[in-house]
């Protein structure tokens, strides 16, 4: 294996990690508001808060140093519009199933399109935010504004917690800052994977280290296990938050450069080559599973969270295997010629994209 295979595998096996965790969280934030029940899984989640999806921001920032300088259109195209075809399909696909279809409500699911224009609709927030902080931080390139004046500014907002009442503006100020440390800090991130695999055993020693502290300002005073949403100890404190997700956000990059070395994880690695199409396709697989098991009896929170968990996982992989095979429904995962820039080299982009774009 190459040294730049080798180099893009740790990263798809922190995607993979990710995708897991975002999966695990909505699983169990799911179980607790329909059962009032608290499982493992929630202690689990409760410890990763801090670093759970500034990880997925900071990883999709890894790469933008190789595209951030083309001409405005060529970068709009790959980095604004390819997240906005996608969230907008998607979006439909969620709204018209779940408020035009389930509860019957052509009207409301109306409302809802148009409402999704202006405001992230529900777990897609994070495929409307890529296009956002994409294009900021080439505006920003563009502007030729300091990178150290930049990444301040977005750290301030991070611990600012703004609540305007915009959800889009909310999340891009607690989420802009760990996009952006992926594009600035890159070069020692991948460092630090490479220095991580040559020197396993301080490695180890450093993440015990770590995961000790994580758990003790976490589950410090002030901590409150909720079926729905924890609430963090210490680790919530603006500034002991940011530092607590950026260190999180290394180490697990720093577990993703291990698992590599482990051919058992692999699928791990496979799951992460693919973890925007699961990101994209989980949530109905995941509700109907939860109503339909729960209508069974199954009802302990740690097995529900599991067996959904497990659904909601595989069901995206599926139909994606069969997309592939049977050769319809791709515009579900590819991006189609007609949804590309005028002047912008057409060609079928997947979900599935190249880490290094």
């Amino acid at each position: 294996m190459s040294a730049e295979n080798k180099r893009l595998d740790w990263v798809d096996m922190a995607k993979g990690v990710s995708i897991f965790l975002v999966v695990m969280m909505y699983a169990a934030s799911s179980v607790g508001e329909d059962t009032g029940g608290v499982g493992a899984f929630h202690w689990a989640i409760a410890f990763a808060t801090p670093f759970r999806m500034p990880e997925f921001f900071l990883i999709s920032g890894l790469f933008l140093s190789q595209v951030i300088d083309r001409p405005w259109r060529a970068f709009a195209d790959r980095r604004v519009v390819h997240y906005l075809y996608f969230y907008a399909l998607w979006a439909i696909i969620h709204i018209v199933f779940k408020v035009g279809l389930l509860t019957a409500d052509p009207l409301g699911a109306v409302q809802q399109l148009a409402f999704a224009v202006i405001e992230p609709y529900g777990v897609l927030w994070f495929i409307y935010l890529l296009a956002i902080v994409g294009a900021v931080a080439k505006l920003m390139r563009e502007l030729r504004a300091p990178v150290w004046a930049v990444f301040a500014v977005a750290a301030i907002l991070q611990m600012a917690a703004i609540h305007t009442g915009s959800y889009a503006i909310d999340q891009f100020a607690a989420y802009f800052v760990f996009f952006y440390a992926g594009y600035v800090l890159a070069p020692q991130l991948f460092k630090l994977a490479a220095w991580a695999t040559d020197n396993i055993a301080l490695t180890l020693v450093g993440l015990v280290i770590w995961a000790i502290l994580q758990t003790a300002l976490v589950f410090s005073p002030g901590f409150a296990m909720h079926p729905i949403h924890p609430v963090m100890g210490l680790a919530g404190l603006p500034g002991v938050h940011l530092i607590l997700a950026l260190v999180g956000t290394a180490a697990l990059c720093v577990i993703a450069a291990l698992l590599t070395r482990l051919p058992a994880m692999n699928w791990l690695r496979w799951m992460g080559s693919k973890s925007l199409i699961i990101y994209v396709a989980f949530v109905l697989p995941m509700g109907i599973s939860r109503t339909v098991l729960i209508k069974l009896g199954v009802v302990e929170p740690t097995l529900l969270t599991f067996l959904i968990m497990t659904i909601a996982i595989i069901s995206p992989l599926v139909l994606y295997w069969l997309v592939q095979r049977t050769g319809f429904g791709k515009f579900l995962f590819e991006r189609p010629d007609w949804a590309h820039l005028p002047g912008t080299r057409h060609r079928h982009e997947q979900l599935t994209t190249n880490p290094a774009e």
